[in-house]
């Protein structure tokens, strides 16, 4: 303002023209904007020459951890290469403790970093989803959809559960030539973690360093996702008097066993939810009944009393006539549960039988050997 004042002060003590007075004005006028673009343009090179960084959002106020059962995690944007220092940091103050739920949203970044976080989420038995931050009052406002490809999908991967994509989010494989040594170091980590990219039935082929895009049943079937769940294992002890099947199943709230032994005249269906004495205490106590699903349908239901708690452990205990494992041969699932007087209390597991087919085959024929039941004659057509 003083500037211009003087200027105007000036003209007007000379005996200048009217047209003199606003040329000068109009030179004013273009060195103070000349001035402000120079300044703006000093500005905006001093913004673009700080990378790109991927930013960290933590929620772990009360509600979230009590509805989701951890700390939610956003990570998003660009995974530059101190990405992975800066979620150690985090990991090491106890601002993100072990087990959180990590949500990504990057479709860029350096494949080392992603590669380096996905071990920290491994280390941490942390689970992965695809997911956009919070929106919060002047900060990221992210789309709904999340985008994780590249060096996010490989982050991805270290999650010990994965959940697959849902809704509009998308995650995609970067392939890389196979001569290159970021596609050796790749194939190193996918194996460590446990991930078998052979396993995708017949992807659709896609041009180098373009995105493969999968969707969640590609992702499930190949066991890219699982979901929540770990594996399942069993161990068999097949030999006469007694043939047993154990299914074992781990998820993020604990471990699961269902035992099958046959004995002469009945199979003994035998559940265990681990979840600590505590936690089994509380669930016996608020028990109204308990039963056991095959294919998500009740059956063996007993009313309040027959599930109890045993070292650690919620036990549900029934005898199962042996005709009814033929059923068992082509079912998809059974599951033992413990309900209460609202719908919403509901506690136990269901195991899903596809992985261990040849294993629930192998034990209804050793129960066969070990102990025959009558079969059941075929019913008459009528007419």
């Amino acid at each position: 303002m003083r500037y211009g004042k003087s200027e105007n002060t000036a003209c007007r003590g000379k005996v200048l023209s009217r047209a003199a007075c606003c040329g000068l004005w109009l030179l004013v006028c273009a060195g103070l904007a000349s001035a402000a673009h120079a300044e703006g343009a000093v500005v905006r090179s001093s913004a673009d020459a700080m990378p790109p960084r991927m930013a960290i959002q933590v929620n772990d106020d009360r509600m979230t951890v009590t509805l989701a059962g951890a700390p939610q995690v956003y990570l998003y944007g660009v995974i530059d290469a101190d990405a992975p220092q800066r979620f150690e940091a985090l990991l090491k103050s106890g601002k993100v403790p072990a087990g959180s739920d990590v949500y990504l949203n990057s479709s860029q970044g350096e494949l080392a970093a992603g590669m380096a976080l996905g071990r920290l989420f491994r280390a941490s038995s942390m689970t992965t989803h695809l997911g956009t931050p919070r929106r919060k009052r002047g900060g990221y406002r992210g789309a709904k959809a999340a985008v994780c490809s590249g060096a996010c999908a490989y982050a991805y991967f270290g999650g010990l559960y994965r959940w697959a994509p849902t809704g509009g989010d998308r995650i995609g494989l970067i392939r890389h030539p196979d001569n290159a040594p970021t596609q050796g170091q790749a194939n190193a980590y996918l194996k460590a973690m446990g991930i078998d990219l052979g396993a995708l039935e017949a992807p659709v082929a896609s041009a180098v360093d373009s995105p493969l895009w999968l969707d969640a049943d590609q992702m499930t079937v190949a066991g890219l996702a699982n979901n929540g769940r770990l594996p399942l294992k069993t161990k068999s002890w097949l030999l006469p008097p007694a043939p047993v099947l154990e299914l074992q199943q781990e998820n993020r709230r604990g471990t699961y066993r269902l035992v099958l032994q046959c004995r002469p005249g009945s199979v003994t269906l035998t559940a265990y939810d681990q979840v600590g004495t505590t936690r089994a205490a509380q669930i016996v106590a608020h028990e109204t009944r308990s039963y056991f699903e095959v294919d998500r349908q009740e059956v063996l239901v007993e009313p309040r009393g027959a599930a109890r708690a045993v070292d650690g452990a919620v036990v549900i205990n029934r005898s199962w006539p042996p005709s009814e494992l033929r059923r068992l041969l082509s079912s998809s699932s059974i599951g033992a549960w413990v309900g209460g007087r609202r719908r919403a209390f509901r506690y136990g597991a269901t195991f899903v039988l596809y992985p261990a087919r040849q294993a629930i085959k192998d034990f209804y024929n050793a129960c066969w050997r070990a102990a025959p039941w009558p079969v059941q004659p075929a019913r008459a057509k009528n007419g």
